[in-house]
């Protein structure tokens, strides 16, 4: 075991490290700091709680120091005015009407100065009142824009749905509904701003839920299943890889990383999979299809799902190689060579939108929590995957990585090399190429031969007429032909011929 996991290099990866890193026992999430969204939830609001209270203490600082400062100019100039005016009493009397005005406009504009310093460091500001009375009057998404075809249908699926719940479906709807108005007057919060609205929303419906169905979990689990394909499929074009992020960057980052491994052969990760078997092509296909579907998918339940079948036939492809059940330490590297084979369209994207907004029972437990948590752990390995992960010196993979060289045409002595003497291409639409290449190269060595044996028959065929006149030619005058002249009589001439003739044709005369 250990031979093997040294000879992985990097690939390997303990299940313990799967685990929320708090020792919870759920699955932890590099998006999440390796932990689970239980405890990234807790560590966040802690942090966030302590962010807003030194906030607050900074605007009394400034608020302090800006009375202060008031406090001390006010004073001076009321002692340098007391000065200047005593010897005139009357015209200091004059000379307090402007004052007062001053003072009550400075001390408008202080308290101006420090709520406004309070509300910026305040959680509830994060849009304007005069906004949030402009928005609050948007209708829901359904009525100012045209929804498309999916989503009337899930619209109406929903609805469906809820009528078996009665009145707590009514109520259910209306708190969906209002949540979507809500949410569609917060365009301007960052992204895990908008997650944890979504995640409070979560939490609070599914606590109410599990009071209504007296702690059914697999009740509360099937309503909220339906809840979160609503609120997604609403949301989705918002919430989606949005422009206060840096994920269409990582996106691009991401798929040029991959297209320069293009060279990483099944070899080098040490995969458990024949692709030459017939079933095991097949599964790698459809977990290549899997995994490139999921960017089709609204709901991050959908797109679990998706990663959840490509690691099924994963699975599968490992267990007919090998004839026996796979295991995690073989699945692994085969989802990172799927991943590099498949290059999934805006890969980091769907990852985060999966981390941000989907059911976080989902991704602590189960399977989908399982091979969601290792699709992640691929996706930071192709990140950091460097030479010594792939058991080969600095210098080849600078060649590789450069396209100076390619480690099908390379003769090292590594055990990758040793494992096939002739490997097949990483992508199988090359092998497939490269195959009918073969067959070509084959078939028109083999239209050449025919080709020159046709022009041998056509050869044959023109001289064959002459030759046989020549033989005919040589025939005749070697032995002439003699034609010898007969005399013929008539029927009833005196023939002495006529007396051999048997008797039965023995011409008889008659007198007349």
């Amino acid at each position: 075991m250990s031979q093997r996991t040294e000879r992985r290099g990097g690939i390997h990866v303990d299940q313990s490290d799967l685990l929320c890193k708090k020792g919870c026992g759920y699955y932890g999430n590099a998006a999440w700091q390796g932990l689970c969204s239980k405890c990234w939830r807790e560590e966040y609001q802690r942090v966030r709680q302590k962010q807003i209270q030194d906030d607050w203490a900074l605007a009394e600082k400034l608020q302090r120091e800006e009375e202060a400062a008031y406090a001390s100019s006010h004073g001076a100039q009321t002692q340098s005015h007391t000065q200047s005016t005593a010897p005139q009493p009357h015209p200091g009397h004059a000379s307090l009407g402007p004052f007062s005005k001053f003072e009550e406009k400075k001390t408008n504009e202080k308290t101006r100065k420090v709520t406004t310093v309070k509300k910026f460091f305040s959680p509830s500001s994060r849009t304007a009142p005069k906004k949030e009375t402009q928005e609050g009057k948007t209708p829901s998404p359904s009525i100012s824009r045209h929804a498309s075809f999916d989503t009337d249908q899930v619209s109406k699926d929903f609805v469906e749905f809820l009528k078996n719940l009665q009145k707590p479906g009514r109520e259910i709807h209306k708190q969906c509904r209002a949540f979507l108005v809500n949410m569609s007057s917060k365009k301007d919060l960052s992204a895990e701003e908008l997650s944890e609205c979504v995640q409070d929303f979560y939490q609070n419906l599914a606590d109410r839920l599990m009071g209504h169905f007296k702690g059914s979990s697999e009740s509360v689990e099937q309503v909220m299943d339906q809840v979160e394909k609503y609120i997604m499929t609403r949301l989705y074009k918002s919430v989606f890889c949005p422009e206060t992020t840096d994920d269409e960057k990582k996106d691009l980052a991401t798929q040029n990383r991959i297209r320069a491994l293009h060279w990483v052969t099944i070899q080098m990760l040490c995969v458990s999979m024949d692709e030459e078997i017939p079933e095991v092509s097949e599964n790698v296909v459809k977990a290549i299809t899997d995994i490139i579907e999921m960017d089709s998918k609204r709901v991050p339940r959908d797109k679990l799902g998706c990663i959840t079948r490509c690691s099924k036939h994963i699975f599968s492809a490992i267990r007919i190689t090998k004839n026996e059940p796979a295991s995690a330490d073989d699945f692994l590297p085969a989802l990172i060579y799927i991943v590099l084979k498949a290059n999934p369209p805006r890969l980091q994207s769907n990852i985060q939108y999966i981390t941000r907004f989907c059911n976080p029972s989902r991704l602590m437990t189960g399977e989908d929590g399982y091979y969601f948590t290792n699709l992640c752990c691929a996706a930071a390995f192709i990140e950091k995957l460097d030479a010594q992960s792939l058991n080969l010196s600095p210098e080849e993979f600078e060649r590789y990585m450069s396209g100076q060289a390619s480690p099908r045409c390379n003769s090292s002595e590594g055990d990758w090399a040793h494992a096939d003497p002739a490997p097949a291409p990483t992508n199988p639409v090359l092998a497939q190429l490269n195959h009918n290449l073969e067959v070509l190269s084959g078939l028109s060595s083999r239209q050449e031969t025919l080709m020159e044996a046709a022009q041998s028959l056509q050869a044959d065929l023109l001289a064959w007429p002459e030759s046989i006149q020549r033989e005919v030619n040589d025939i005749i005058e070697k032995y002439p032909l003699e034609v010898l002249s007969r005399t013929v009589s008539a029927i009833d001439a005196n023939n002495v011929d006529n007396d051999n003739l048997p008797p039965p044709l023995t011409p008889q005369v008659f007198a007349g």
